[in-house]
């Protein structure tokens, strides 16, 4: 008896959303349990219920993100909080999202920084503010480039030609067309010397000085020559490097621990690296066996969180796993990554899904499909356009 009146409260709750939406031209997806939706090119906002939390009023409407939504009208944007509440006046030209309790917004031509009160943290003087990464966020001043915490404060003069972000508490800048590094108070740690520098991984940064690559450590320290024509990250204790046209593996000592041979080589990516020689591509483990043949056209070089990778053979698309097993045959025209545990797959100009076992859960029939989000993928069948869930269901 439980059990059926249980059923019949889902039941009547599906049957109230579904005619609380009916009734608008258009209903977006769900984030953090909010929706807006559209009606007379108005929008506003919904729940999960279908329940309205602001009126339709709005020119545009984002999506939530760490609990607020971008909105416009009469050509001026803000921000609302899940309340449906205004945190700042709608007065600003441009904006973007929140992430970690801070906003870029834009105000005459210049950007600025405000927090979730809706408070100027910044004021509105910068030619472009990136994201923030590690705490920090690079700005930039007429043509010069510095980086300011989440407090707005600037850590370093705005001075350098170009930056790239924090990682591991280090950042790349570059002066004078040389790079070196910066820490995260703004002393450069590094000297400015180098041709090319990126970022620290495990501790080491491959570094370019007079057109060869070593490594450096994060006091600065030269460990591995500069002897390489070209070299990635250190994934793990090894990192591929290139000498004489040819791509091996060396250890953090700068020992060779897989023989330079190779056209192309990546890092390793759960124990796996991809190579390629004489024109084809497979995956070697740390001892250098063959884990795949070296028999695709091409393949992802990193394997995903689902450990698949996509391979290509004969203008064919499968996956494989982290053991060289094909999972799917390669018949499909297009692999996509896979979003919520399922990836879009098309053959013969048909879309459908398929899970991380390589089942198609939902038939190759659309015309288009994109990948899911928050539980429904919009896809495109005889000329319409709607949102299906994981079932192939329609949504309604």
């Amino acid at each position: 008896m439980k059990t059926l009146l249980f059923t019949a409260a889902i039941f009547l709750a599906s049957l109230s959303f579904a005619q609380n939406t009916k009734k608008y031209d258009y209903v977006g997806d769900y984030y953090e349990g909010l929706a807006h939706v559209r009606l007379n090119l108005k929008y506003g906002f919904i729940d999960s219920t279908g329940k309205q939390i602001t009126s339709l009023k709005y020119t545009e409407a984002g999506d939530f993100s760490n609990g607020f939504a971008y909105v416009k009208l009469n050509a001026k944007c803000g921000f609302i909080n899940r309340k449906g509440k205004e945190i700042t006046s709608l007065k600003y030209d441009d904006a973007r999202s929140f992430g970690k309790g801070i906003a870029s917004v834009y105000l005459n031509g210049k950007w600025g920084l405000i927090d979730t009160t809706g408070k100027e943290i910044t004021p509105f003087k910068y030619n472009g503010i990136n994201s923030f990464s590690e705490g920090f966020a690079c700005v930039k001043l007429d043509d010069k480039y510095g980086f300011i915490d989440s407090t707005g404060k600037e850590i370093t003069p705005l001075k350098y030609d170009d930056t790239k972000y924090f990682r591991g508490g280090f950042a790349s800048v570059k002066l004078n067309n040389k790079y070196g590094f910066i820490d995260t108070t703004g002393n450069e740690i590094v000297p400015l010397k180098y041709d090319d520098a990126d970022f620290f991984m495990k501790g080491f940064a491959p570094v370019q000085l007079n057109g060869r690559y070593g490594f450096i450590d994060k006091t600065g320290k030269e460990v591995i020559p500069f002897k390489y024509s070209d070299a990635d990250f250190f994934k793990g204790d090894f990192a591929a490097v290139q000498l004489n046209n040819k791509w091996g593996f060396i250890d953090t000592t700068g020992k060779v621990v897989i023989t330079f041979k190779y056209n192309f080589a990546s890092s390793f990516s759960k124990g796996l690296a991809a190579v390629k020689l004489n024109d084809k591509y497979g995956f070697i483990d740390i001892a250098d066996k063959q884990v795949t043949p070296l028999k695709y056209d091409e393949m992802d070089f990193l394997f995903r969180k689902e450990g698949l990778a996509r391979v290509k053979l004969n203008g064919k698309w499968g996956l494989i796993d982290t053991t060289g097993k094909e999972i799917t045959p390669l018949k499909y025209d297009d692999v996509d990554f896979f979003s919520e545990g399922l990836a879009t797959v098309q053959l013969n100009g048909k879309c459908g899904f398929i899970d991380t076992t390589g089942k198609e859960i939902i038939a190759l029939k659309y015309d288009f499909a994109t990948s899911f989000n928050n539980g429904y993928a919009l896809v495109e069948l005889e000329g319409k356009n709607f949102y299906i869930d994981k079932n192939g269901n329609k949504k309604q």
